[in-house]
């Protein structure tokens, strides 16, 4: 039988749910995609993502305003890199169950 002491303690499932809700956009999750092994800047992630730089940053500060992301000043230029290791277990699963098709291949069905 499950126990009390096996099971997370709910502000912590909380805390969980509130970082879940962050990813919680097809733009967020790409960025983590291209952020797991790359450090990036803004205009980089966002020429990556097909969007504009400014929405780009939007997205960004919200992860890492919830510590999912870095942010490294290297003189005049920024760069976005990861910061929540367990990022790549949920990309793991992400695309264990959804694929991971690449782009190009989207492209031509």
């Amino acid at each position: 039988m499950l126990q009390l002491k096996d099971i997370t303690a709910m502000d912590r499932l909380e805390e969980a749910a509130e970082c879940l809700r962050t990813l919680s956009h097809p733009v967020r999750l790409r960025m983590v995609e291209v952020l797991l092994d790359h450090r990036m800047t803004v205009g980089e992630i966002a020429e990556l993502c097909d969007i504009r730089p400014n929405v780009a940053s939007e997205h960004l500060r919200k992860m890492k305003d919830r510590g999912l992301l870095d942010l490294e000043k290297d003189g005049r230029k920024a760069f976005y890199s990861v910061a929540e290791p367990g990022l790549r277990s949920i990309m793991g699963c992400v695309r264990s169950r959804f694929g991971n098709a690449c782009v190009d291949e989207q492209d031509v069905e």
